[in-house]
């Protein structure tokens, strides 16, 4: 079984690269991130005819999740419980489902701007009640995992220069120990291979040149509980599908399992 998360910037935008790299990598199960459209926007029919079903939760603007599963797709829960909401709103940042013998989520953390700003306060209430929405399943015997674009790099190796990010999000010891804390639920790293270089980065900025000096940050997780773990046999960061003209800033990562 392939297992995927990718966060694909605008699935509009990226839907023909999407649609290819579905029937090109093979994945059973993919979760994605920043949809950037209304649920009823969502390309359903077009996923549904490549034989995948969707499993949405998004309203447009800048967030919105979804599972897609050619296995199956049952008991979907959308919106994480005990969402904190920001500015009176609770943002879809989280979708759920079963798919086969696995269950998943597919989270987009929220960002948290800058430290002090009351978007990092979120950030941190959001991944604490995470935290506690998937402690039952990551203590469970059946396979599970928290994949996605969690906007943290868990340690000073996942970023291309620890320098450049003094003082910024995504790398402060707040985000790290809420990382630790949701590992701690009984969920650990399952960490890719890079296909080059080193190190598996997962997004790269567009500005700069970062791609191809490889300046990046491996903030693109899979967390999953032991049965999960136990399962895999590869991981990795399909780093092609980040070049090319209208990708995504991100990568996939790819996990198979044998389950």
């Amino acid at each position: 079984m392939r297992i995927a998360t990718w966060n694909v910037n605008s699935i509009t935008a990226r839907l023909p690269r999407l649609l290819a790299w579905l029937e090109s990598s093979g994945t059973d199960v993919l979760c994605l991130q920043e949809a950037k459209v209304a649920e009823e926007q969502f390309p359903v029919e077009a996923l549904r005819e490549a034989g995948y079903e969707s499993a949405v939760h998004a309203t447009g603007r800048w967030n919105g999740v979804a599972v897609l599963s050619r296995v199956g797709l049952e008991d979907v829960v959308k919106g994480l419980p005990g969402d904190p909401g920001y500015e009176d709103a609770q943002e879809p940042r989280a979708v759920s489902a079963t798919c086969g013998p696995v269950r998943v989520w597919s989270v987009y953390v929220p960002n948290g701007r800058e430290v002090g700003h009351p978007h990092y306060a979120y950030k941190l209430q959001w991944l604490d009640a995470l935290k506690n929405a998937v402690a039952g399943d990551a203590a469970g015997g059946r396979p599970f995992a928290v994949l996605g674009d969690y906007n943290i790099a868990p340690a000073d190796d996942d970023v291309y220069d620890r320098a450049a990010f003094e003082g910024a999000t995504h790398v402060t010891p707040a985000e790290r120990a809420a990382l630790a804390a949701l590992r701690e639920t009984g969920l650990s790293d399952v960490v890719p291979r890079p296909l080059k270089y080193d190190h598996p980065y997962t997004y790269w900025d567009y500005r700069q040149l970062c791609f191809p000096k490889n300046r990046g940050m491996r903030i693109d997780l899979v967390y999953g509980n032991g049965p999960f773990a136990g399962a895999v046999k590869d991981a990795y960061v399909d780093r092609e599908e980040r070049k090319g003209k209208g990708a995504s800033d991100h990568a996939p990562v790819v996990v198979d399992l044998d389950v």
